[in-house]
């Protein structure tokens, strides 16, 4: 792999938990990417005149290790699949100073006209330089609690009303959240889920409890996996809602999906699946399940909910 990005965490950037919001460690990962696209002859990828750009498809993320504010980051970074208008890239986060992966990346991309996202083919040139720098993806990027199946469910309003997913966020895209092309920038889809999370009170009693002043400690919820589909990519002003249906959970975590749908039409912007645990923000630890919890997690799962 090759380095392509090198920073550091702003205080801006963290939220409640402490550490980088999951919004922005994608803002981190889109730059990188396009520092690859370029060191592989696919040059401005993210400039207005652009005459191609590269549109995720599919992205897989892990968080590995805590980015506290001040931390230095590097990203390195290779293409692992090509076809004849799209690529797979993986990227890896690291601390820069221990080398300890923070986050991986996994995204397949499409090769699309900027204007009209309409998919055409590589141009030969970049081609033979993408071949050049194919890498195998580590086994610590690889899904660990997520597959990767296609799904067998048409995400939309109706749907999401007949299961009964729970209402968490709601809101507008705004003119900040688009790229110069107008079309929603890729940190978009972290940022509005975790922007809305905290309202599934059925999928984190513990954390609801806190907010209510119920609770003996201050507890938020981590993303450690995610997978996110892109299904069509709002512009500044559309609407979107999120609905999200807690799948399945275990002794430490949850595993949820969120419907990102626009409410004029009840398509979706995109969907996804993640794997998150209640922590404990004093410790600095995942909490277990306690036995209060329990019966309520069994009641608020929803069979075969998909991303």
């Amino acid at each position: 792999m090759i380095e392509i990005w090198r920073g550091n965490v702003n205080a801006w950037e963290c939220d409640e938990l402490g550490h980088m919001n999951v919004k922005f460690y994608l803002t981190k990962a889109s730059e990188a990417l396009a520092g690859l696209a370029a060191q592989s002859g696919l040059n401005a990828i993210h400039r207005a005149d652009a005459n191609a750009t590269l549109l995720p498809t599919a992205l897989h993320v892990r968080f590995l290790a805590e980015a506290r504010p001040g931390a230095p980051l590097v990203i390195e970074a290779g293409w692992t699949a090509i076809s004849e208008t799209g690529s797979s890239a993986v990227l890896i986060m690291r601390h820069g100073g221990t080398g300890k992966p923070a986050a991986s990346f996994r995204i397949d991309l499409a090769h699309v006209s900027p204007r009209d996202a309409r998919a055409f083919p590589w141009p030969g040139h970049f081609a033979d330089q993408l071949r050049d720098r194919m890498v195998e993806t580590p086994d610590f990027a690889q899904p660990r609690g997520l597959t990767e199946t296609a799904s067998r469910q048409a995400a939309s309003l109706k749907r999401a009303d007949s299961l009964g997913l729970a209402h968490v966020g709601q809101g507008r895209f705004t003119p900040d959240e688009v790229d110069v092309f107008g079309r929603m920038r890729t940190e978009v889809l972290l940022g509005r889920i975790s922007d809305s999370v905290v309202n599934f009170k059925d999928a984190f009693p513990e954390e609801w409890a806190f907010h209510k002043g119920e609770a003996g400690g201050r507890i938020g919820s981590a993303l450690l996996e995610c997978r996110i589909l892109p299904r069509r990519w709002p512009r500044a002003g559309d609407g979107y809602l999120v609905r999200s249906g807690l799948k399945s959970f275990g002794p430490k975590v949850r595993n949820l999906v969120h419907w990102v749908l626009d409410p004029a039409t009840g398509k979706p912007w995109w969907t996804m699946e993640g794997i998150a645990a209640p922590m404990d923000l004093d410790a600095r630890k995942i909490i277990d399940l306690p036995d209060t919890v329990r019966a309520g997690l069994e009641q608020a799962c929803i069979a075969g909910i998909e991303a």
